[in-house]
């Protein structure tokens, strides 16, 4: 006889409890199953389910034990089957939101959430992981709400009231925010131990003065709120920190000065940011604007090498040091070097001289970056790092320099002293680091074969050296001739074979040669020998080497293996954003929420970081050369017929190289599987990227776009690549305002240069839109011109790059960019297009191996009236870089 489906299920669709044995047996699943015994739990919901098959709850937790165990189909077919059994029932749509969450389908896993909250709206645990998923994805104002319900229903539950005080600030209520924290403090009885001096109370207490000193012109009620928690406070450092930025704030400069001091005292002499403050302190700078900059300034920069400073402001600071810092601190490395930057002249050639002298006898490799640290350009009215080794040469202190290490090899090589009067010799090894400092100096020069020929006279005595390897390699490389570069690096390597970061610079230049292959094996000395050794750098999340790799396939054309290794680092940065996932719970129940402010700060930046936008940027470009040159299948093979002899050898050679590689991930494939069973362990299905290949190019290039367009606004790269794809994706007002985006972080860059010409070039074409599309693009395009004809507007380019109006207009892929669109647009002829690349020859700003290969191309596309032009450059080139083997 048949039984009815509520008897064999009695919650199905009624809501009704299992009996107290299954009811038992319920719980300790549930308990199994948070104690991570999945096999244990398993059995436990198959002996529920024998009597009620049915039971909605039970096949849920059976579903999400099952997905802990790798079995994620079976799972998702449990839970779904469980849900639909008893849809009124808050454990199924709670288990069904935990399946979506470790699916990091979070959009999802919220719905869920919602609907088990509709039917329980009471229930804590559903509440707690609700906010959690909330905070992920940013969801603020949800956020708020769910933690004041929370708080609501537990009020004496410290961690309610500390995160819904963080909410109320996260959501910008910083005045709420206190009152949240400060009514927790009122529950608390007098004596209490969160009221006294212990680390928890000392995080709140920070915490709530970061909030104070939040709000508008509230510095000295933070300030006040300081000097009221200065005994509960633990972290003493933070604390005088804050302390000197409210005074420095308020103009309270004598009292900053002894906080800073104090800060001294504890051993923060090496910390060049206090030292900022304190040059503030001396000079009495309060600015706002200036002490916010300061705080940006990275490594070894201060006021002194941040902001242009007067001969008077200068005077005073050396004082203060020479009287108060040197005879309290003077075993200080910061204290003794800082003060050179505010001398001149004959007395910076003294104290350069002292440094020079002592590092050379002792041997300090870095001596030559220590004493390029001093050099500096002034760009409106802040100083900067000269970028290209013509400014570098023009700098006096450079030249200063330069002579003092020339007198310091002459004269060791003539009477084995750094100078002719003193009284005893310098050791052996001095006239060796004198010729190793001379050659960094060239380096910074772009004097490289210079550079090179005083690096083999070091070598001549077989040194052990490794750092003149790695200069020598630098070296090589940037005259042209990556190879032998990695020779050397690798004869170094070979000296210190426990040397991660030579190994690492080895394996680095080795993938800019092209030689992948050696560039795993060297890498494969500092991963686990066992596997496969790629597989065991995309688990560490190697991605330096995998950009570099990245960028060597692309180089080659194999744009799929390629696109895979620009994918693993975006792979990494998502999986970086879902780590912060663990730490929601636990900082609120560690009260460390400084840090954890801090730390979701720096993930709402994650995807604007250099390595993400290198993997996007590298993204984009391949697709969008696959959408303007479509390859042909390639399991066909090409069409020889119509290609060149050098063409074919090319062709055939990529052919070869995709055959080795496919070879090559199918061996990996075996020796990546294990001796019991012969299980593969993390196996990859597509190696070479070819599911990679079949997507949307300009979709796909669209996406990576508007990621960069979001997080990394200011880089100049996210507008130029915008413009690429918003024009093949005919978005023209988009194209429009990327142009403008990119004009106003660099007007006079070539890559904007090139994009303005390139969109004027084409405007009648562009203007095929709405009424509306037609008008925006009539009334903002003239500006891109500055009111000017597109003629115009380059012919103007030309003549400042003539008159090197500045730094920026006088570098050799800006020249090539006029260069062409004088041509392009008919502006001018193709003599004097070509006279604006050859003028300054191959030794003007930016002049680099590539950028010359670059205007190689520029003068070749001019055809047969530039050969003449073309001839010439080639041998200003060799000049340049003789050892450069292949400059087309």
């Amino acid at each position: 006889m048949a039984t009815n489906n509520n008897e064999d299920n009695p919650q199905a669709g009624a809501g009704r409890p299992l009996p107290k044995k299954e009811a038992d047996l319920f719980r300790s699943l549930v308990k199994q199953h948070e104690m991570k015994q999945y096999k244990k739990a398993v059995r436990q919901a198959n002996t529920i389910l024998k009597k009620y098959p049915n039971h909605g709850e039970t096949l849920a937790m059976k579903g999400l034990t099952l997905s802990y165990m790798s079995k994620r189909e079976e799972a998702h077919e449990l839970v779904k089957l469980g849900l639909r059994n008893d849809l009124r029932s808050h454990v199924c749509w709670h288990v069904l939101g935990l399946l979506h969450r470790s699916d990091r389908n979070y959009d999802q896993a919220i719905k869920a959430y919602k609907q088990a909250l509709g039917i329980d709206p009471h229930n804590q645990q559903i509440l707690r992981d609700l906010s959690f998923l909330q905070i992920q994805m940013r969801d603020l104002d949800g956020f708020a709400v769910s933690r004041n319900t929370l708080l609501t229903l537990k009020s004496n539950a410290k961690i309610n009231w500390i995160a819904f005080a963080l909410a109320r600030h996260l959501t910008g209520d910083l005045e709420g925010a206190v009152k949240v924290i400060d009514t927790y403090l009122g529950t608390l009885s007098e004596g209490s131990p969160e009221l006294g001096r212990c680390y928890e109370s000392s995080e709140l207490a920070m915490y709530r003065n970061s909030i104070l000193a939040q709000m508008p012109n509230n510095y000295q009620a933070a300030l006040d709120h300081l000097d009221s928690v200065e005994n509960i406070v633990v972290d003493r450092a933070a604390w005088l920190e804050k302390k000197t930025e409210y005074r420095l704030k308020l103009d309270l400069f004598e009292e900053a000065k002894q906080t800073i001091m104090e800060m001294f005292e504890r051993g923060m002499t090496e910390n060049h940011r206090v030292h900022s403050f304190y040059m503030c302190a001396v000079l009495n700078l309060g600015s706002e604007t200036t002490y916010d900059e300061l705080l940006g300034l990275k490594g070894t920069q201060t006021l002194a090498s941040h902001l242009r400073l007067t001969p008077e402001q200068k005077e005073t600071l050396r004082e203060a040091y020479a009287n108060e810092l040197l005879p309290a601190f003077s075993n200080s490395h910061a204290v003794q070097r800082i003060p050179i930057a505010f001398l001149e002249g004959e007395e910076l050639r003294k104290a350069l001289d002292g440094r020079c002298r002592k590092d050379l006898m002792k041997g300090v490799p870095s001596l030559c970056a220590e004493l390029c640290s001093y050099l500096y350009v002034l760009e409106g009215d802040r100083f900067v790092k000269p970028r290209d080794p013509v400014d570098v040469k023009e700098h006096p202190v450079f030249q200063m320099v330069v002579g003092m290490a020339s007198d310091y090899i002459a004269n060791l090589e003539l009477c084995s002293k750094l100078h002719a009067d003193d009284e005893c010799k310098a050791p052996q090894s001095t006239l060796l680091w004198a010729w190793f400092l001379r050659a960094g100096l060239h380096e910074s020069a772009g004097e490289y074969e210079e550079g090179i020929k005083l690096l083999d006279k070091c070598l001549e005595d077989d040194s052990l050296e490794v750092d003149i390897y790695e200069l020598k390699a630098r070296l090589l490389k940037a005259s042209g001739d990556v190879h032998a570069a990695v020779e050397c690096l690798d004869k170094g390597r070979e000296l210190d074979q426990q040397d991660r970061y030579i190994n690492n610079q080895t394996t680095k230049h080795m993938l800019q040669a092209g030689m992948e292959d050696e560039a795993l094996k060297r890498i494969s000395l500092f991963t686990r020998h066992e596997g496969n050794a790629e597989q065991n750098l995309y688990d560490m999340q190697c991605s330096w080497y995998e950009l570099e790799l990245a960028d060597c396939l692309a180089r080659k054309q194999d744009w799929g293996r390629s696109l895979k290794k620009f994918t693993a680092v975006v792979k990494h940065f998502e999986d970086f954003n879902e780590d912060q996932f663990d730490f929601h719970a636990y900082c609120l129940r560690k009260i460390t929420l400084r840090a954890y402010v801090s730390v979701l700060r720096f993930e709402d930046e994650l995807y604007g970081l250099e390595y993400y936008c290198r993997a996007a940027a590298g993204i984009i470009r391949i697709y969008l050369h696959l959408l303007d040159h479509p390859e042909q299948d390639e399991t066909k093979e090409p069409d020889y017929s119509k290609m060149t002899a050098a063409e074919k050898r090319k062709a055939k050679s990529i052919a070869r190289q995709k055959k080795a590689a496919e070879k090559k991930a199918e061996d990996a494939k075996e020796q990546n599987k294990q001796a019991k069973g012969g299980k593969t362990t993390s196996q990859d299905d597509d190696p070479m990227g070819k599911e990679l290949l079949k997507k949307d190019a300009l979709e796909e290039a669209a996406k990576f776009s508007g990621m960069l367009a979001r997080y990394a606004p200011r880089n100049l790269e996210t507008w130029t690549l915008r413009y690429d794809v918003a024009i093949r994706r005919k978005k023209t007002l988009m194209a429009l305002q990327a142009l403008y985006k990119a004009r106003a972080i660099s007007p006079d860059n070539s890559e904007v240069f090139s994009r303005i010409v390139d969109f004027c070039n084409n405007y009648e074409g562009l203007k095929n839109g709405s009424d509306l599309v037609r008008e925006v693009l009539d009334n903002e395009t003239p500006p891109l011109l500055n009111s000017s004809t597109l003629a115009d507007y380059v012919r103007d380019a030309a003549v400042k790059v003539r008159k090197g109006i500045n730094r920026e207009v006088d570098y050799l892929d800006y020249r090539c960019s006029v260069a062409q669109a004088l041509v392009s647009t008919k502006s001018s002829t193709v003599a004097e297009a070509s006279a604006l690349i050859l003028e300054s020859g191959a030794k003007c700003r930016g002049a680099q191996v590539e950028t010359c290969r670059r205007a190689l191309g520029v003068l070749k596309s001019f055809g047969d009236e530039a050969s003449d032009a073309t001839k010439l450059w080639i041998s200003c080139v060799k000049e340049r870089f003789p050892r450069l083997l292949k400059l087309e």
